[in-house]
């Protein structure tokens, strides 16, 4: 028995009862960007259901380059396969939700990011810009990465967030807006 034995035994439950969807938009027409924190499950704290939403992961919920891609790829795809059925013609919107207490704030001591970056081969200046130490501060921060990114759809919209792990609220801090 290894740790994923418990977790197919979930999804022989979770496959009981499951039907299967047909190619279409997210029904909540949001793709949200958020950290890989345990603590912090979009689907838990949000209300989302499979098929809602796609979820962009990684530490901190940064934008990064990658990031960018994906959404620029996401972008295009709705575009070619939806583009048109929303009455105001915009696609999706782009939730940036960072959190408090996120572990990537230790990143911002210049003696622990450079320890990481000897145990992890990263460059010290990516683990730097990977902090989260003021969530408020970051998240606009990488709401207007997104913004200004050359590769955005101009009909998705981006907004920012911060998520405190000690109430459980989601806090708006930057209102949806297009580049």
């Amino acid at each position: 028995m290894t740790r994923m034995t418990q977790l197919l035994g979930r999804n022989e439950r979770f496959a009981t009862t499951y039907a299967p969807a047909p190619l279409g938009p997210p029904n909540a027409q949001m793709l949200i960007v958020t950290c890989l924190d345990h603590r912090v499950d979009p689907a838990i704290v949000l209300g989302l259901r499979l098929g809602d939403a796609p979820v962009i992961r990684n530490a901190g919920g940064r934008v990064t380059q990658a990031v960018i891609d994906d959404i620029a790829f996401l972008g295009y795809l709705a575009e070619q396969l939806f583009g048109g059925q929303a009455a105001d013609d915009k696609l999706f919107e782009v939730a940036v939700m960072h959190h408090t207490q996120c572990g990537t704030g230790l990143l911002a001591d210049p003696g622990f990011r450079q320890q990481a970056a000897k145990a992890t081969g990263l460059p010290e200046a990516a683990l730097e810009a990977s902090a989260v130490a003021d969530p408020g501060v970051t998240v606009k921060a990488d709401v207007e990465r997104l913004l200004t990114s050359p590769l955005l759809s101009p009909k998705v919209s981006v907004s920012g967030h911060v998520y405190d792990v000690a109430t459980g609220r989601v806090t708006t801090t930057v209102d949806a807006r297009y580049r």
